[in-house]
């Protein structure tokens, strides 16, 4: 399954709009979301806000939490999916913040760990991702998104 073209498909049937905030997967899976034919129907903006300072200045990640936390936690992924529902309103907002490799990695953050999250007005998820650490890292990326992929597919089905 596709699950780039499934959830194309259920945003159009619902009338949905979404948006991305990417931080790990660099614009992966904003790519992939737009590699479906009509997808500016459904999509309304997407983000790779890399540095702590764009998570701060576009989204409205604390610097409390980026600070006590981390940039690669539930936190900053929350915070970054509510940020992004902030700025655009979308219906679906979706956040990944991770380590790829493959360097940057530590004992409690490993190399290949990964959050995301998805939030709408009425519900939301984190979600923990962690793959082995000596996976290349452009693979890293496209297993990440294929991860973030299906877990929003099975969110808005």
């Amino acid at each position: 399954m596709k699950y780039e073209e499934e959830i194309g498909k259920i945003l159009t049937q619902k009338g949905l709009k979404i948006a991305v905030a990417e931080s790990c997967t660099g614009g992966l899976l904003s790519s992939k979301l737009t590699d479906v034919g009509g997808s500016s129907s459904y999509i309304t903006l997407n983000l790779v806000t890399y540095a702590n300072e764009a998570k701060h200045k576009m989204l409205g990640v604390s610097k409390d939490t980026l600070s006590n936390f981390g940039a690669v936690s539930r936190e900053c992924a929350y915070e970054m999916a509510t940020g992004l529902f902030s700025l655009t309103g979308a219906d679906i907002c979706v956040s990944t913040t991770g380590i790829a490799g493959p360097t940057g990695g530590s004992k409690e953050k490993p190399v290949g760990l990964m959050y995301s999250a998805i939030y709408t007005k009425d519900k939301s998820q984190t979600y923990k991702i962690l793959l082995a650490p000596d996976i290349q890292r452009i693979r890293m990326k496209e297993m990440f998104v294929q991860e973030v992929l299906k877990n929003i597919y099975e969110f808005i089905k």
